[in-house]
């Protein structure tokens, strides 16, 4: 079971670095040469039925993994859910999906159409989870999108990859603090994430995390090919609980930060 979901995710990383070439950088960086543990990947999509959150988790829970945790942010419009596997070497994944309902009568019309384009069993597709982008979109939609949700913009451009990999501070072998991660990745010339502070979360919520800004790629889309942000790279510090075990869980004030990744300039 253990080398399914290797499998799975070296190909989720090889669709991913390709759209966030930075990535590549910072793995080298943080691990001098040496791999890096993955703490969890993350996913978007919408609360439709052909492509829901559920839909995605199928993927995960026929390889070990069970759900462990459910998140609600309300100023974004988002469900989330988070998943582990039997295996706690194996990365977490983080599944949120858009409450489509909650938005405007233009904004639902525009996404149902995207989903409208799919065939029933598009989830079942074995590379559901690294397809990319399923549907035809125009740039006038997309920026449509983008001026109320930042998210349903990425999601309607990109599709289904991970929208970021997260590096486990806890398992690096040059670093044990997320202040020193942080310093390196800025002399080395990357972008930090800002938003609420560039530490989200303290040891009080057993969990630190950080993240670069998304790398910009060219997206084609039905009229024209525009350069937008594409994927990030993450970073977390976990903390141990009262048993001694690490905290494995997510905190939604610090994650609702970290969305703000691909916010567009």
């Amino acid at each position: 079971m253990t080398a399914k979901v290797t499998a799975l995710f070296d190909k989720i990383w090889q669709q991913y670095l390709t759209v966030t070439p930075s990535a590549k950088k910072i793995h080298h960086l943080l691990g001098n040469g040496n791999d890096v543990i993955n703490d969890h990947v993350a996913y978007r999509t919408f609360n439709i039925a052909k492509v829901n959150l559920d839909k995605l988790a199928q993927h995960l829970l026929l390889i070990g993994y069970s759900e462990c945790g459910q998140y609600d942010f309300s100023a974004k419009k988002l469900t989330a859910k988070h998943f582990e596997h039997s295996n706690s070497t194996m990365p977490k994944v983080f599944i949120s999906e858009l409450r489509v309902e909650e938005f405007s009568a233009e904004i639902q019309t525009i996404l149902h159409k995207l989903v409208e384009q799919l065939p029933d069993n598009i989830s079942e597709q074995a590379d559901f989870l690294y397809s990319g982008r399923p549907w035809q979109i125009s740039s006038t939609d997309y920026k449509t999108l983008l001026a109320t949700s930042e998210y349903a913009a990425w999601l309607a451009a990109w599709g289904y990859r991970a929208n970021h990999f997260t590096v486990s501070i806890n398992h690096l072998d040059d670093f044990d603090c997320i202040i020193d991660v942080n310093d390196s990745l800025k002399k080395a010339g990357h972008t930090l994430n800002s938003a609420g502070g560039e530490i989200k979360g303290d040891e009080g919520v057993k969990l630190e995390q950080s993240s670069v800004l998304a790398d910009k790629a060219l997206v084609e889309f039905s009229d024209v090919t525009l350069e937008i942000p594409s994927c990030f790279y993450e970073f977390a510090k976990r903390y141990p609980l009262a048993d001694g075990e690490l905290y494995t869980g997510f905190v939604a004030a610090s994650a609702d930060k970290i969305f703000e990744s691909t916010n567009a300039a």
